[in-house]
């Protein structure tokens, strides 16, 4: 399959087509009349990268990632502690949220308190 219709059929960016390339990790991909072809292992590849990306690993981060990924299972403790190092920093971010969503609360209900018996048609 071609970076193009891998990237149509599939729905991934060309410029992530051209990063993964970049970092010589697709050891199956060949390049055939000037145009590489992905397979299957290829394209699973790729999803894991797109995944990395979603859940906030920056460009480096999914670099290492992926290349403790194909050294294999005695790397299975490093990339733990990458996801868990991600997974912390959302939680601080979604308690930060959450802080501001009672800070913004407080503030609308200070404007407009509610009379006794009536339901919050604010929100």
């Amino acid at each position: 399959m071609t970076k193009q219709e891998a990237s149509d059929r599939y729905s991934i960016p060309i410029w992530l087509l051209d990063e993964y390339e970049s970092w010589g990790l697709c050891q199956e991909v060949k390049k055939v009349m000037g145009s590489w072809q992905y397979d299957d292992s290829d394209l699973e590849r790729l999803s894991m990268i797109m995944t990395l990306h979603d859940v906030g690993f920056t460009n480096s981060e999914v670099e290492t990632y992926m290349r403790l990924l194909l050294e294999g299972d005695h790397t299975k403790e490093q990339r733990m502690q990458m996801l868990t190092r991600k997974r912390e920093h959302a939680l601080d971010e979604i308690h930060f949220r959450e802080a501001q969503l009672a800070r913004l609360d407080y503030l609308r209900h200070s404007i407009l308190p509610v009379k006794p018996g009536a339901s919050d048609k604010r929100k």
